[in-house]
């Protein structure tokens, strides 16, 4: 086995091997664990820029002249344009190398954060606000190559653990922007939008810096330099549309209500949420805790299996929609948000769980073909090679997912001034999601 070298130049590391149990533990964990730290740093902060204007929508007061349905248009743009680059973003990591491609992706965040910085001021066209909220999906795409790359890094026994800290690290990006927005509100005022995005510039610049002098590129026969052919081969498997479909239901709540909470309770809760920062001071905490949770779905999978935790997980998600659903039509803004908090809570657990089941598919598809003939280390680059491509179309396709919960809230009021409509539809699909668990993955055959 060659030696790892930790370098600091774009060389890529030689010999890289995590199955490899004496290597890993003489090299290969310290190394892992130093990408996975900026890993998480940086799609902490692409997080961050992809949600900015879910806090964004609170400052337009009338001043704007944007009404509901528009403010639920400006949070659904910047989730459809991150779904969208998630896949580019994916075979990124195969084409330029992990370290390289989070220095690049990283420097990008730039542009949404400096263009919200300058246009937000009373007077600007709705327009200009549509195509600058759409611009910051960009930090949506770090997501999907920084799971790609921490894939690669890990061994098959701890991927469920690694990839939900790297999932759920960057998760976090979404209660960190809405904390900072409250306490621009608390302290600015509502007037002063343009200080949020002002902090993020030399964050970004710190992401940037850190990959550049603390990751590591794998080579590319690591990688894979044949993403297209393996992007082609996974969408042509059924498992990959059903994991996606899983990914929709999971990590397209999360999203979709981090970026809606803040409106609905102001809608639908008008009066106990009359200003922006009584609003802000609540919409922080379901995000939270769904990132924080993220790794324990990962590490529940690894103990007890993705698809049972993930059929679990969906189960609860109907139970805390019919919640929703209940409080909305009573007026009771506790069970509201107990119940709403707790959808947050289980879509991240989801989210872990559910991620955990594609490495862990291909490994098994891998192991049959060396139990049949076939080269090992053949059966596990490609193993890795599907793996990769997968978590980039999961991540694309489950994005779209928070675009749908976006439009869905933004019918439901404009049709009933409430979310009750989009609640039932949102219960249809756990259930939806449950049956589709079941009968891939649990079924007796």
């Amino acid at each position: 086995m060659t030696t790892v070298l930790e370098a600091r130049t774009p060389a890529p590391l030689a010999g890289w091997d995590p199955e490899d149990e004496e290597f890993w533990a003489r090299d290969g964990a310290r190394i892992a664990r130093r990408n996975l730290v900026f890993s998480v740093l940086s799609e902490h902060i692409g997080f961050s820029v992809w949600s900015l204007w879910s806090v964004l929508v609170l400052f337009l007061g009338p001043e704007y002249h944007i009404d509901t349905a528009g403010k639920f248009t400006l949070t659904a743009l910047p989730t459809a344009l991150g779904a969208l680059l998630r896949l580019p973003y994916t075979f990124a990591v195969a084409r330029f190398g992990g370290r390289t491609w989070t220095v690049i992706s990283a420097l990008l965040l730039l542009v949404p954060t400096v263009l919200a910085a300058v246009v937000l001021e009373p007077g600007v066209p709705y327009g200009t606000l549509l195509a600058v909220a759409c611009v910051a999906g960009v930090g949506g795409g770090n997501f999907a190559s920084s799971m790609a790359n921490i894939n690669a890094f890990y061994p098959h026994r701890l991927k469920g653990w690694a990839l939900g800290v790297n999932a759920g690290g960057g998760n976090l990006g979404v209660p960190a922007v809405q904390l900072l927005g409250l306490l621009v509100l608390a302290t600015a005022g509502a007037t002063h939008p343009r200080l949020l995005p002002l902090i993020y510039l030399p964050l970004i610049g710190l992401a940037a810096a850190g990959a550049w002098w603390r990751m590591d590129n794998l080579p590319p026969s690591t990688a894979s330099s044949s993403e297209g052919r393996a992007l082609r081969e996974v969408a042509r498997d059924p498992y990959g549309w059903a994991v996606s479909t899983l990914y929709i239901g999971t990590f397209g709540s999360f999203i979709g209500f981090g970026f809606a909470f803040g409106q609905v309770l102001q809608v639908q809760f008008h009066d106990r949420f009359d200003t922006p920062v009584k609003a802000a001071a609540l919409t922080f905490l379901g995000p939270l805790l769904g990132s924080l949770l993220r790794p324990v779905g990962g590490r529940l999978a690894d103990r007890y299996g993705g698809a049972r935790v993930t059929l679990a997980t969906f189960a609860a998600m109907g139970a805390g929609t019919a919640v929703v659903l209940v409080a909305s039509r009573a007026g009771s803004l506790p069970l509201f948000l107990g119940g709403f908090i707790s959808l947050f809570v289980l879509s991240g657990i989801g989210n872990g769980s559910t991620y955990k089941m594609i490495p862990a598919h291909y490994q098994a598809l891998a192991r049959t073909a060396v139990a049949a003939g076939g080269d090992p280390a053949a059966a596990e680059a490609d193993s890795r090679r599907r793996a990769s491509a997968l978590i980039g179309l999961a991540g694309a396709i489950g994005a779209f997912g928070g675009v749908l919960v976006n439009l869905a809230f933004r019918q439901s009021f404009l049709a009933s001034h409430n979310g009750d409509t989009a609640y039932l539809g949102f219960l249809a699909a756990y259930l939806l999601c449950s049956a589709l668990t079941w009968a891939v993955w649990l079924r007796r055959r």
